[in-house]
């Protein structure tokens, strides 16, 4: 029964936060937050709070180092575009354990920044803005409505 409510809590709280990103996106003239592996960070945050890739850190720097090296290879590496996505990919993925800041759903930026062709700007909004509404609506979340300990302090 208790996965069952995990679940449903899980969906109506990444509804909630992926309905800021919209709206804010789509309603206000602010710019830009939605990016779409926020949609796999939602699996993390509210289903998985306890994870260490779930954490703030690895939240916002995964995101970060992911769609940095994709800005970079697309700006930077004149090779075709079936070259550089995984090149970005796997440059991505490695950046990110080694700065310990591993965030499974930001291994698709890359692929987001390199297929969509966006300038550095992206790294603002959404990358930088939508990862710190998404954490923010976390802690909030999962502190005072899920009552958990979250972030996680170890």
């Amino acid at each position: 029964m208790g996965n069952i409510k995990q679940s449903i809590l899980a969906g109506i709280f990444s509804i909630i936060t992926i309905g800021i990103l919209t709206f804010l996106t789509y309603k206000t003239e602010f710019g830009i937050f939605l990016l779409a592996s926020f949609g796999s960070s939602m699996v993390l945050l509210y289903g998985y709070s306890e994870s260490p890739f779930a954490q703030p850190k690895n939240v916002f720097f995964g995101h970060l180092v992911t769609a940095i090296v994709g800005l970079i290879v697309l700006h930077f590496v004149p090779l075709p575009i079936f070259i550089t996505i995984p090149l970005a990919v796997g440059f991505g993925v490695g950046l990110m354990i080694l700065f310990n800041v591993t965030h499974p759903p930001a291994g698709g930026n890359p692929i987001i920044v390199i297929v969509g062709s966006v300038s550095f700007d992206y790294i603002f909004s959404p990358v930088i803005s939508g990862s710190i509404i998404i954490i923010i609506s976390a802690i909030i979340i999962n502190r005072f409505i899920l009552k958990k300990s979250y972030p996680n302090h170890k």
